[in-house]
């Protein structure tokens, strides 16, 4: 039986974004197959935009990082 909330191949479908600049925390679907360059915080509009070096806003700001690294353990996006 699937456990809620992770892929049929064992990765974390939720995370918790932290805004940097106001420290609102979100919990958001992440996408199995794709990267969120940016997301824009529901409190204070800012925009977020992933780091330098990571693949998604996941990847930077969140307590869960993306499927495809969970699973690979390397950048989804880019070739390491």
């Amino acid at each position: 039986m699937p456990q809620p909330g992770v892929s049929d191949n064992g990765a974390y479908l939720f995370s918790k974004l932290t805004c940097p600049e106001c420290g609102h925390t979100e919990e958001l679907e992440m996408p199995e197959n794709a990267c969120v360059y940016f997301h824009t915080c529901s409190k204070c509009q800012t925009r977020l935009k992933a780091r330098e070096g990571d693949c998604c806003v996941f990847c930077s700001y969140g307590d869960t990082p993306c499927p495809p690294v969970q699973i690979s353990a390397k950048s989804c996006c880019f070739d390491d």
